[in-house]
């Protein structure tokens, strides 16, 4: 009987391959999980603004509320009729930049943009003031109504 004819290659070369793919793949997740969601303060700031405008817009007092400062939050039934008098009156209102985040500590001001559905091009700059509550920043100034 004669042996079967080895052509000389093996398997090693792309188990080590794999490996090291696995390890590069385990260290990225362990970084990724280590440093968080990644978003700088002044981007979760600009975040703040954008949610709290789409909760009032929305009229979901609830995540209203926890896009706003306690002092901000007036009464469900008080904030939902300003929202709607509002609403009829000039149209939905839309985020479209926070610009200038300048953060100290645990308060933030910035300048969030803002257009209503009425008119488009006209643009409402409003100095806005923000205090971190825990990891998240909520809004402490009213917008424009």
């Amino acid at each position: 009987m004669t042996e079967p004819e080895r052509d000389g290659s093996s398997p090693m070369p792309i188990l080590i391959a794999l490996g090291v793919a696995m390890l590069v793949l385990v260290g990225v997740g362990i970084s990724w999980l280590v440093r968080g969601d990644g978003m700088s303060e002044d981007v979760k700031v600009g975040r703040a603004a954008v949610a709290q405008n789409d909760a009032l817009q929305r009229g979901d007092y609830a995540d209203f509320r926890k896009y706003t400062c306690p002092a901000q939050q007036g009464t469900e039934a008080e904030v939902l009729a300003a929202q709607q008098k509002s609403k009829a009156a000039r149209g939905a209102r839309f985020v479209d930049d926070v610009t200038g985040v300048s953060i100290g500590g645990d308060r933030a001001t910035g300048t969030v943009v803002y257009h209503f559905e009425h008119a488009p091009d006209t643009k409402i700059s409003t100095p806005m003031t923000f205090v971190r509550q825990g990891e998240d920043w909520t809004v402490c100034s009213p917008g424009p109504v």
